[in-house]
């Protein structure tokens, strides 16, 4: 009782109280803000095991981040920076390519603009080692040929399949469509791994977790990784917070607290 907590749950956390099982929760290392621990669990656990359960980065290594200024993007940035002499590539609108650069991205790619692949084979004529797949459909695929021998690909979300602000039925039937497919007998030949990843669905596997957790509550401690959070937003300015993640504004996380924090309310008393 009374001790602080950052906490892993499937939904539910945008409200005042909350009730988790204990097991769902961990202890806050020393040092540590509210706004660092949300923004902490679902984006380091996820990159981390991509990474390194999956993706088994290793020194001299290169990996392409795509969504590299989100939240799981910056997260895996820092983690790749605890390998020696890995090499980042990493897609993003241009205006985030200055603040990329200073995180530790080598290659920052305006996927707007560039065909990213095309990009990254100027740089790297043999492609990458490991490619973190937030994107599904098409770019799965894209993200397969990319690949070094022996290089993984790790699929953990569909973005898509979110084009606006309304649903697309269009466009999603597009990506649905174009969803990767292989066989067990072209990866044979390929000698290239496809994975798949999705931490809501490991709510049971507690002290794997519990292990990824100890490990990273490690490395914040030692000053290793840091949540880089883009801007907090009281609950009933949730609309504009969801816009700023819509727009693609946000460097790092998006973080909503209860009330406006106190500085902003001073100000509007002001």
């Amino acid at each position: 009782v009374g001790d602080k907590v950052m906490v892993l749950a499937r939904s539910g956390l945008w409200q005042e109280v909350v009730n988790v099982p204990a097991s769902q929760t961990f202890p806050m290392p020393e040092g540590m803000s509210f706004e660092e621990a949300a923004a902490l669990l679902v984006n380091y656990i996820t990159a981390y095991m991509i990474l390194f359960d999956f993706g088994n980065l290793r020194p001299n290594q290169s990996v392409l981040i795509h969504m590299a200024a989100g939240g799981v993007g910056t997260a895996a940035i820092q983690l790749c920076k605890t390998v020696e002499n890995v090499t980042i590539f990493g897609t993003a609108s241009a205006s985030k390519h200055e603040s990329l650069k200073e995180s530790g991205v080598a290659h920052p790619i305006d996927y707007r603009t560039m065909d990213y692949a095309e990009e990254v084979r100027k740089i790297s004529p043999k492609g990458v080692d490991i490619v973190l797949d937030p994107l599904g459909g098409a770019d799965t695929s894209k993200a397969f040929n990319l690949l070094k021998p022996m290089g993984k690909v790790i699929t953990y979300g569909v973005a898509n399949l979110l084009t606006g602000q309304k649903k697309n039925l269009m466009a999603m039937a597009k990506t649905w469509w174009n969803q990767f497919s292989i066989t067990a007998l072209q990866l044979l030949q390929q000698n290239k791994a496809v994975c798949g990843y999705h931490l809501g669905y490991m709510h049971e596997e507690v002290e794997l977790i519990r292990s990824v957790v100890a490990k990273l509550v490690n490395l914040y401690s030692q000053g290793k990784i840091k949540p880089k959070i883009d801007s907090v937003w009281p609950f009933d300015q949730v609309a504009e917070a969801m816009r700023q993640m819509q727009e693609k504004k946000n460097v790092g996380k998006v973080i909503l607290v209860p009330e406006a924090p106190k500085e902003e309310s001073k100000k509007a008393e002001n």
